[in-house]
C-alpha cells in the first residue's frame, strides 16, 4: 500500500460562532491509500478537544501508526490499536475512513450498502450560529430564497447570557414558524442547570425538536437534574465521544450524537449506533469543519440515524472535494463503489 498526505485550508463562506468561540476555517489533512488499481480517501478535521490542534500532530501520529505496519490486521484491530497507542481519534479519522473507502470499492459496492445500511433518507439541517439580529435576518433571507433546506440547527450558549438566546432564537422563529421548517437547538455546553431547566421549558413553547449538549463536558454528573425536568428531549454531543460512554449517562438523555472526528471514524461511528440502540437511546450524526469526503463517509451510515446535520461542506468557499449532492434536502451519497467522494485534483499538495 502506499499512502499519500495532503493538507488544505478549508474557509467557511460565513464564519460560525458557538459558545465556545468563533470558527472561520480550519486546517485539515486528506489521506489516499493506494493498493494496486484501487484507491480509498479519508479526511482528518483538527480540534484540541479530538486530541490533535493541527494538521501535522495528525500525520506525524499516522505516520507512526502506520510504520508499525497495517496490512496484516483487521479495520477492526487496527483501530483498537490506536486506542492504545493514544493516536488522536480525529487523526485516526482520516484513516479508517480510508480504508473503508477502499475495501467497498474492492468489494465494488458503495460503502453504504457494504456496511448493509440503507440509503440516506432524512433531510439534514442546516447550522446558524450565534449571531446578532441583523446578520439572522439576512442569513434566514438568503436560506429562504435557496429553499434547499428543511429544518435548522440553531447554535445557543451566548456569552451574553439567556436572554440573548432568547432574543436571537425569536428571530429565527418570527421568519419560519409559518413555514414547514423544523427547529433544533444546541447550547454546545453553553447553559448551567438552572438556565437549561429554563430554556429547554421555554422552548419547548416554540416547536422545538430537541437540544443538544446543554450542560459543559465535565457536568454529566448534573444531568439528572435537567433531565428530571427536562420538556425536550435532551441530546449528548462532547459528553459523548465512544460508545463505552454511552452506559453510563443513558438514564439522563434520550439521545447522542455521534462525530466521526470524535470517535475516531466509521469503525467506533457504527458502534456507537449499536450501543445507542441497545440503551433505548435515539441517535444523531453531525459533523465538524469538513469537505464532502467525511461528509460521505458520515452519510454512508446515516441511514438508520434518526437526526442528520450534515452540512459542513455547504459553507465552504470553496469545498476541495465533490461526491455528495443535496438532493431534497438530503446530504446523499453516489452509487458508485466507496463512499463515492474524493479530493479535487487541483488541490493536491505539491
Amino acid at each position: 500500500m502506499n499512502y499519500s498526505f495532503h493538507v488544505i485550508d478549508l474557509k467557511k463562506k460565513i464564519p460560525l460562532r458557538i459558545s465556545r468561540g468563533l470558527k472561520s476555517g480550519s486546517r485539515n489533512l486528506f489521506l489516499n491509500i493506494r493498493d494496486g488499481a484501487y484507491s480509498g480517501w479519508g479526511e482528518s478535521s483538527p480540534g484540541k478537544t479530538e486530541g490533535a490542534e493541527s494538521p501535522e500532530i495528525m500525520q506525524n501520529q499516522l505516520e507512526d501508526f502506520i510504520a508499525h505496519g497495517i496490512r496484516d490486521n483487521s479495520i477492526y484491530e487496527l483501530y483498537e490499536r490506536s486506542r492504545e497507542m493514544g493516536i488522536a481519534p480525529c487523526a485516526y479519522a482520516s484513516l479508517d475512513i480510508a480504508m473503508w473507502d477502499l475495501i467497498s470499492k474492492k468489494a465494488n459496492k458503495p460503502l453504504y450498502r457494504y456496511l448493509g445500511f440503507p440509503k440516506p433518507n432524512k433531510p439534514t439541517s442546516i447550522t446558524i450560529g450565534i449571531c446578532s439580529k441583523e446578520a439572522v435576518k439576512k442569513r434566514i433571507s438568503s436560506l429562504l430564497n435557496e429553499n434547499l433546506f428543511k429544518s435548522l440547527k440553531i447554535k445557543l450558549g451566548s456569552s451574553n447570557g439567556i436572554d440573548a438566546d432568547k432574543e436571537m432564537f425569536n428571530e429565527i422563529y418570527q421568519k419560519v414558524k409559518d413555514k414547514k421548517i423544523k427547529l433544533r437547538v444546541d447550547a454546545n455546553g453553553g447553559w448551567n442547570v438552572n438556565q437549561s431547566i429554563e430554556m429547554i421549558n421555554w422552548l419547548s413553547k416554540k416547536g422545538v425538536e430537541y437540544v443538544e449538549q446543554p450542560l459543559k463536558e465535565g457536568m454529566e454528573n448534573d444531568l439528572k437534574y435537567v433531565f428530571k425536568k427536562r420538556k425536550l428531549p435532551i441530546y449528548l454531543d462532547e459528553s459523548c465521544r465512544f460508545s463505552n460512554q454511552i452506559p453510563r449517562w443513558a438514564k439522563f438523555v434520550d439521545g447522542v450524537n455521534l462525530k466521526l472526528m470524535k470517535c475516531g471514524g466509521i469503525t467506533e461511528g457504527v458502534r456507537i449506533l449499536n450501543v445507542a440502540k441497545a440503551h433505548g437511546l435515539k441517535t444523531m450524526i453531525g459533523c465538524m469543519s469538513e469537505s464532502s469526503i467525511s461528509i460521505a463517509a458520515s452519510a454512508s451510515i446515516s441511514g438508520i440515524i434518526d437526526y442528520i446535520d450534515l452540512d459542513s461542506h455547504y459553507n465552504l468557499s470553496p469545498d476541495p472535494a465533490i461526491g455528495v449532492d443535496l438532493i431534497n434536502g438530503i446530504t446523499s451519497v453516489s452509487e458508485k463503489p466507496g463512499h463515492g467522494a474524493l479530493l479535487k485534483k487541483e488541490f493536491y499538495a505539491s
